[in-house]
């Protein structure tokens, strides 16, 4: 562990360097996620320390810790999960084109600091601080740090609004990008499916029930397990089909077995898996995390990982959209986060909302061209979002 004062101000805080997520108080660190706007569950110790102790971001695989805590006397006043990166792999917002041109001028892209939650591209809070004036000191204290240690860049990615305004007023420049996620109406929260599917439009409603259908008729069923009533063997037999999809595609799983292993036994409460079945016996799987509902922040559900062991017409829409959707309807949850990108979930009411990231980069020659082709992409995501609100898949009042 290293230590760096950031600027100095009447209570000199001090910036600590964590080469293990462990060395960190989680009872501490997840104080800090409880009072911010939007907790997830991804931001939590549990979530973090797994990822490191099961080997999915450690330094053998291009994640090295170096998580960031602010210390004002015995207080911690803000902290937030920080990587050297010797890779862009696991991130979800693009920079293969900075780093070429890093390459191409005899210069280091790699290793590069990151703010962000590992193979996660869900939005939330990042900057974790009791207040504005930490966070902002927080990301003041980050840059000074990269500069000593002689770093090509930071990046922090899928930041909430707090952490985008910090970020800002430290001089970080924004890039957007844009998701879809599905929005339980709070005035008139739907009663069912068939509620949900009456306010979209005759096409892609019909289009939604012909795709349920075929599930259906190919003799495929349902069960579904939340927290600590997901077994054992569901936990492997969803495994099997995690890892499957990766191979499929030509890529090892980024997730251990181990991984899931420790969120079963450390953060349970956080987990929801839907298993399909044909004729008695499992074939498909999908995992949705769940934030912790309190009195000041809603119940939202993210999906994030599937995968099939037999191929059906259609169950990919049903495992990962139609039955996660049904159960936010049943259990109240306010919003279900479709992941990165996918134009396609647009036809499955899933809508597109911006998600930004924040960067440093050390070199002025390379910042300025990086923050002219910001401009131009920032308008072209702004076009992009009107192009497809235009396209809407709910019924016209």
């Amino acid at each position: 562990m290293t230590r760096a004062t950031v600027p100095p101000c009447d209570d000199a805080p001090v910036l600590r360097i964590h080469t293990d997520p462990a060395e960190i108080d989680a009872a501490s660190w997840n104080a800090l996620l409880a009072q911010q706007a939007q907790p997830s569950p991804f931001m939590r110790h549990e979530y973090l320390a797994a990822l490191h102790a099961s080997g999915s971001a450690a330094p053998d695989s291009g994640w090295t810790p170096a998580f960031a805590t602010l210390w004002r006397g015995d207080v911690l006043a803000a902290a937030c999960p920080l990587y050297l990166k010797s890779h862009s792999y696991g991130e979800y917002v693009f920079d293969w084109a900075w780093a070429d041109a890093y390459a191409r001028h005899g210069l280091d892209y790699y290793p590069k600091a990151l703010v962000a939650v590992p193979f996660t591209p869900v939005p939330g809070p990042r900057l974790l601080a009791g207040d504005a004036d930490s966070r902002t000191l927080l990301v003041q204290g980050l840059v000074q740090w990269c500069g000593q240690m002689k770093l090509s860049s930071l990046h922090l990615l899928f930041g909430a609004d707090e952490d985008v305004a910090a970020c800002s007023e430290a001089g970080l420049m924004l890039r957007h990008t844009v998701q879809f996620h599905w929005t339980h109406p709070s005035t008139a929260p739907y009663t069912d499916f068939d509620a949900f599917l009456a306010s979209l439009s005759h096409d892609k409603r019909k289009k939604i029930r012909q795709e349920r259908r075929k599930v259906r008729d190919a003799g495929v069923t349902f069960r579904w397990a939340r927290g600590t009533d997901i077994a054992k063997a569901d936990w492997d037999f969803f495994y099997r089909c995690y890892a499957q999809t990766y191979r499929e595609h030509g890529n090892p799983p980024y997730l251990t077995r181990d991984f899931f292993r420790r969120m079963a036994d450390t953060l349970p409460e956080a987990w929801l898996l839907f298993i399909a079945e044909h004729e008695g016996r499992p074939i498909a799987a999908s995992l949705i995390a769940l934030s912790q509902a309190t009195q000041g922040a809603p119940l939202v559900a993210y999906g994030r990982y599937w995968g099939a062991l037999a191929r059906v017409d259609c169950l990919h829409f049903e495992a990962c959209y139609y039955q996660p959707i049904e159960w936010c309807i049943a259990h109240g949850a306010a919003r279900f986060e479709g992941g990165a990108q996918g134009e396609h979930k647009m036809a499955r009411a899933l809508m597109p909302v911006k998600a930004t990231s924040a960067h440093w980069l050390a070199h002025p020659g390379f910042a300025d061209a990086v923050e002219r082709f910001l401009e131009r992409e920032g308008e072209g995501i702004g076009n992009y979002m009107a192009h497809l609100d235009e396209r809407s898949p709910f019924r016209k009042p």
